[in-house]
């Protein structure tokens, strides 16, 4: 019988793993900024499955699709080596604050910080603390505000100093993946379709897909039932219809895509300590295609403007 082929050891991380800091406390909100439910209690509530916004809830957002991802630039243009991950906790939440917004993430089920950020291993929902980032390193932020009773969510991974080869392609890469998503959703399509279309760039590549964390629906809910799995799956075949509003977010690693949590039951990393990278834009399903919501005024996301710019690529490359 045939021996199986064993598939090659990833190499040695290119960095120590990464260890928590002290979280500072919640930030404070001005009492003039509505709020979401969940804000005092960290529950929210639930509203039912609706999947489909009204026009008014679109145009609200875009204004806050737009907010968030102006606070995700904004962030971006602190990131260097040096600075605290909580340092850019406090950028990216007054930003939103001075918006008029709410930080989404700000107490939702007890998350103590504006946003979240994820260095190196940590696959998502990294807690910003007093660890200071280091040259080489890569972070992905997120971040997500609610203003005019609807929330924005987007995120980026940001290179930080001279970044080895392998982990700036793993970045690149995963932005195509991300581009790849979306450039199938249109009425009628099926939700399996976006998973197929991110595989088919990553899986290529030598990279694994995270399973157990995925996209959602997203609107007066921080996350609705909308499901949006980032691997394919025939099952996952709910057919888009316009009006239709979730986030697609592929979370791309180099080595293995098994994870573990950390203590803090928030933190989550690669089982191997490997590199993962994600990058996220929240879609409108229109009558002709689709709409990305988390874009800046000037029309210039951040993963454009700072992880694309080394390579001179655009989301059409």
């Amino acid at each position: 019988m045939a021996k199986r082929k064993r598939r090659p050891a990833p190499p040695p991380p290119p960095s120590p793993p990464v260890r928590p800091g002290l979280v500072g406390p919640l930030r404070t909100v001005p009492s003039g900024i509505p709020r979401p439910d969940y804000a005092l209690t960290g529950v929210p509530a639930s509203r039912g499955a609706r999947a489909i916004r009204t026009e008014s809830e679109i145009a609200a957002m875009r204004v806050a699709g737009r907010v968030a991802a102006e606070a995700l630039v904004e962030v971006g243009r602190h990131v260097r080596p040096g600075i605290t991950t909580d340092e850019l906790d406090r950028i990216g939440h007054e930003a939103m604050v001075a918006a008029g917004a709410y930080p989404s993430t700000l107490n939702y089920r007890g998350y103590p910080k504006s946003l979240c950020t994820s260095v190196n291993e940590v696959i998502c929902h990294g807690i910003p603390d007093s660890r200071k980032l280091a040259d080489g390193d890569i972070v992905n932020v997120d971040v997500t505000a609610f203003i005019e009773g609807v929330h924005g969510d987007t995120s980026c991974t940001f290179l930080v100093g001279d970044v080895d080869e392998r982990s700036a392609q793993l970045v690149e890469d995963t932005r195509q993946a991300m581009h790849a998503g979306i450039s199938v959703v249109r009425p009628e399509a099926r939700i399996y379709e976006i998973g197929r279309a991110i595989e088919s760039v990553a899986v290529p590549l030598g990279h694994s897909v995270v399973r157990e964390f995925i996209g959602h629906g997203i609107g007066d809910e921080f996350h609705t039932s909308l499901q949006i799995p980032h691997y394919y799956d025939p099952r996952n075949d709910t057919v888009l219809l316009p009006g239709m509003t979730f986030t697609i977010e592929p979370m791309i690693n180099l080595g293995s895509h098994k994870l573990e949590m950390w203590e803090d039951n928030w933190t989550v990393v690669t089982r191997d300590l490997q590199r993962s990278a994600q990058f996220e834009h929240t879609v409108l399903v229109t009558e002709e295609g689709h709409e990305l919501l988390t874009v800046p005024a000037d029309g210039v996301p951040a993963e454009v403007r700072f992880a694309g710019e080394r390579m001179g690529l655009t989301p059409a490359d």
